[in-house]
């Protein structure tokens, strides 16, 4: 008897453009529409049924939180054995945040309430404790302290209050988020 073998790639393959169709998809009319645009539009423009959209997804709600994750900047920790000073990264992580934020903040505006944090939470705890490792906190800051803070200055809501609507570029946000940052800093030795 023959045993006919399944090969996953192509179909898995075929399974992440459809999903990044449907994302563009989605992205395109939050933009335009908000939130409230329909999971039948979505479908429509990325040329897909409404039940591929809820296999991929499971629910409209998943389905904004998945593009809201998809636009989040990814904060990719360096290596601790690289030597990487943690301040420095704490400051590209603040520039690398609002450059991805003031790319289309309108965008972000109206996904606000979709945001899936727990990723980035684990990368600020981790950001946290490099920090404290190289003796960077300031006396009496916990890494849960140093971890909220680097989530506040890393957060859409901050940089939007700050940037208001283009009142400030996004690099003087990115100056001001540092400097709220130094608040759990130490100085230099």
């Amino acid at each position: 008897m023959s045993v006919r073998t399944y090969r996953l790639g192509r179909r898995a393959a075929e399974t992440d453009r459809t999903r990044a169709r449907i994302l563009a998809a989605a992205r395109s009319l939050v933009a335009e529409l908000g939130p409230e645009a329909g999971v039948g539009k979505v479908a429509e423009l990325a040329g897909v049924s409404r039940i591929t959209i809820y296999n991929q997804f499971g629910s409209k709600a998943r389905l904004l939180e998945a593009l809201s994750a998809d636009l989040r900047p990814d904060f990719r920790p360096v290596p601790a054995e690289a030597g990487a000073d943690p301040a420095a990264e704490l400051k590209r992580r603040i520039e690398q945040a609002c450059g991805a934020w003031a790319a289309d903040p309108v965008l972000h505006q109206r996904l606000a309430n979709h945001r899936g944090e727990a990723q980035q939470s684990e990368a600020d705890h981790a950001l946290a404790e490099r920090l404290a490792a190289h003796d960077r906190l300031r006396p009496g800051c916990s890494i849960r302290e140093a971890a909220d803070v680097i989530g506040i200055v890393t957060s859409f809501p901050a940089f939007d209050r700050l940037h208001g609507n283009g009142r400030r570029s996004p690099s003087a946000v990115a100056e001001i988020l540092l400097r709220m940052a130094s608040g759990v800093m130490a100085p230099p030795s």
